[in-house]
């Protein structure tokens, strides 16, 4: 009995060695792949920052890393630099949260519906391949030159996204699983409850991923058109008034934001998918 013991005392510690290994060898694998994009990024800020002030590109057009963070610092200091950020990311944060509800529910409905799956597909086809700035105009009258023009110009690109990739996910769910329920008697919200809404639930969250680029594609397309603040209002007062400085440090801060952004929505998918498990 006490060798018996043993033995398995002498797996477990062999495993648990085994596992604090392979975390280890992930973690530097990890920070191996950091050290790599850092160096990358301050690489291309140097040579970028050494071809501007060696003329060897066109500074007016192009500055230079040290000008862009000085415009970024100045704007700070003032405190101008906040409201434009606060308006931007308020915008972006509701068309992608609605655009990820709505699309998802109206994915829903049209797998529900056969009849209306058949009926919406070629709606959403087009609808999708339609240039949304062409949009903004009809917004704009329809709602006004404000928030509301905006966030809708961002669900006419988040919405159509959503609902397409979560109602194919829908449509890929394994057959047999639908064929157990239905041998069984289940009814097509049970089938729905049960295997397909389950299955699709990495989908629908990595739709999350996706739907941050895209709202803040939506969010400046539609500041182009209408907005009298907020990041993308920067970048077209910066071209009217030739300060090319100030339209790259917008581009910069929208980068940043938007990776801040990406990566919360990362770990709100780790949090989700680790918790079914």
């Amino acid at each position: 009995m006490n060798q018996t013991n043993q033995k398995q005392e002498m797996r477990d510690d062999w495993m648990r060695r085994l596992h604090q290994s392979h975390i280890q060898q992930v973690a530097r694998w990890r920070h191996k792949v950091l050290a790599v994009q850092l160096s990358m990024l301050v690489f291309m800020f140097l040579l970028w920052e050494l071809a501007g002030r060696l003329r060897w590109i066109d500074v007016l057009l192009f500055s230079f890393p040290s000008k862009i963070f000085n415009q970024i610092w100045k704007d700070i200091v003032s405190g101008e630099l906040w409201a434009h950020v606060g308006v931007t990311v308020g915008e972006t944060a509701v068309g992608f949260l609605l655009g990820t509800l709505v699309g998802t529910l109206l994915a829903v409905l049209i797998w529900w519906s056969p009849f209306l799956s058949k009926v919406l597909d070629p709606y959403m086809v087009v609808f999708n391949s339609m240039p949304k700035v062409a949009l903004g105009p009809i917004f704009i009258v329809m709602f006004g030159a404000g928030f509301t023009a905006i966030v809708m110009t961002t669900l006419s690109i988040t919405v159509i996204i959503t609902t397409l990739v979560v109602y194919n996910s829908f449509n890929e769910v394994d057959q047999n699983y639908i064929k157990v329920i239905r041998t069984f008697g289940g009814d097509r919200s049970e089938i729905f409850s049960k295997v397909v809404l389950p299955a699709s639930f990495p989908a629908i969250v990595s739709t999350l991923k996706v739907n941050v680029g895209m709202a803040w594609v939506g969010v400046i397309v539609g500041e182009f058109l209408v907005a009298k603040q907020g990041l993308g209002y920067l970048i077209i007062y910066g071209f009217q008034v030739f300060n090319f400085t100030l339209v790259l440090s917008s581009l910069l801060i929208i980068a940043a934001v938007a990776t801040a952004m990406y990566q919360l929505v990362v770990y709100v998918e780790r949090k989700l998918l680790a918790g079914r498990r």
